[in-house]
């Protein structure tokens, strides 16, 4: 039976590439394996996909009866509603252990960097697998936006030390004129609905049994966002908070900046400020992670 490599829900680059590289990973050690998705690829990523030659993986909404390997999360929150009814082989992450369980022994590889792709990169030195120019290029192009051309807090040595060897592969000698033209592409507003901007980065957590949606928008400027937009997006997380989320958040991250605006929909909305530490315009400096900066504020929160 061929296994599924699946990224979450939502999914962003990091989770579209490591869908594509954990796949050639398997295959160079001889396991049948194809790398799927569970959504269409963001702007972003359709910019590296296309820059690099590579296909976008084949979008699946169930997985019962197959073999899966999860990539870039670990959240039953972020898996296809029929999760239960597949069997779990592997996970590469780079996040919280999520609460997917197993009924037999799994391959595990979650490690505190800022990219799943770091993971990947190191698990192909461990195997001894070749990883190709059009990949090394796209897997450099993962970590560059994960970690916010390293100015992100969950950065580490070993995500700028997998990025300059990536890019050797790849032939790019200017990484950052690269991360700026990626950006610039995340940064597409065009023709994109509220709903379609809220999710572009969009991901459920329980916490203590409250359903709490995080989304991220990251920008080349906040300046970007009109008032006009601005009205629209409020409009649309409340609708996105009345379908069953006790608080509905938007992060609106200026990447020159290096901080972020929060934008919220909730049943109890002085908590989520006090524990984002949000000033009075909502500012939030120095925030750029919503893995290392949001959701774990947040949790300790609502577990008290």
């Amino acid at each position: 039976m061929t296994a599924l490599v699946l990224g979450h829900k939502n999914p962003d680059t990091d989770s579209i590439v490591a869908a594509l590289a954990a796949a050639n990973l398997y295959k160079g050690r001889g396991i049948d394996v194809k790398a799927v998705a569970q959504g269409a690829p963001a702007p972003e990523t359709e910019f590296v996909l296309k820059k690099f030659n590579l296909s976008a993986p084949e979008i699946v909404s169930s997985v019962a009866g197959n073999d899966v390997y999860l990539v870039d999360y670990s959240d039953l929150a972020q898996a296809p509603e029929d999760f239960s009814k597949a069997k779990l082989l592997g996970i590469i992450d780079h996040h919280k252990l999520g609460d997917v369980t197993s009924d037999s022994p799994v391959e595990c590889w979650i490690q505190p960097v800022g990219c799943s792709n770091t993971v990947i990169k190191i698990m192909h030195d461990f195997y001894g697998v070749a990883i190709d120019k059009n990949l090394a290029g796209a897997m450099l192009c993962a970590i560059l936006s994960d970690t916010v051309l390293f100015k992100s807090p969950t950065c580490t040595d070993a995500d700028k030390k997998a990025a300059s060897e990536l890019a050797a592969i790849a032939g790019i000698t200017d990484m950052q004129a690269l991360g700026m033209d990626m950006f610039k592409a995340k940064s597409c507003l065009d023709g994109a609905s509220p709903r379609d901007l809220i999710f572009r980065d969009f991901k459920d957590f329980n916490m203590s049994g409250k359903k709490i949606g995080i989304g991220q928008l990251e920008l080349i400027s906040l300046e970007m966002v009109t008032p006009e937009l601005k009205a629209a997006l409020k409009a649309e997380l409340d609708a996105v908070k009345n379908e069953g989320r006790h608080s509905a958040i938007l992060v609106l991250t200026d990447i020159m900046k290096e901080g972020s605006e929060l934008m919220l929909s909730s049943d109890d909305a002085a908590t989520v400020i006090s524990a984002l530490k949000a000033d009075s315009n909502m500012w939030m400096p120095g925030v750029m992670s919503r893995k290392k900066q949001v959701v774990p504020p947040l949790e300790q929160t609502f577990k008290a």
